[in-house]
């Protein structure tokens, strides 16, 4: 969480977060015209990464949950999936609804990821929740500039 404010998580994941989602609307869509597609794939995926989050973060490495929490798809993949019921198009669907999915994708963390943009204080430092708890909580084997503290942040 200490690193999920800033620039490269809101504007990498959301675009390569759609490939998979996409490919399993389109199939189901084409086939079945079945139009939930994203939604299903991405609620398959949240489980298995919470699976993975629990056994392999905290029960081999003891990290902190709120270290690892999986990114939240759901809204993103709703509004995939409303775009393609209510046009029908998959190029409409491709252009709108995958701009809605990646415009949709920071605000639907803004819940969980909320409570650790809280400023603090710490030795005469301004920094966020977030930062001072990656700051405390010191991870073997991450190099220093990874971990760094921004100022005015």
């Amino acid at each position: 969480s200490d690193w999920k404010d800033r620039r490269l998580w809101v504007t990498v994941l959301p675009i390569m977060a759609i490939t998979f989602p996409a490919t399993v609307q389109a199939v189901l869509w084409w086939r079945y015209r079945i139009a939930f597609g994203a939604t299903l794939c991405v609620l398959g995926l949240l489980f298995g990464e919470w699976v993975n989050r629990y056994f392999n973060f905290w029960g081999w490495t003891y990290f902190p949950i709120n270290f690892v929490f999986p990114s939240q798809l759901v809204p993103g993949a709703i509004v995939l999936d409303v775009v393609l019921l209510i046009s029908g198009s998959m190029q409409l669907t491709a252009v709108v609804g995958g701009l809605g999915f990646g415009l949709l994708f920071y605000p639907g963390n803004w819940p969980v990821m909320a409570p650790l943009h809280l400023p603090v204080e710490y030795n005469g430092m301004m920094m966020t929740l977030a930062d001072l708890s990656g700051y405390h909580y010191v991870r073997t084997g991450m190099p220093e500039y990874i971990r760094m503290v921004e100022k005015g942040h």
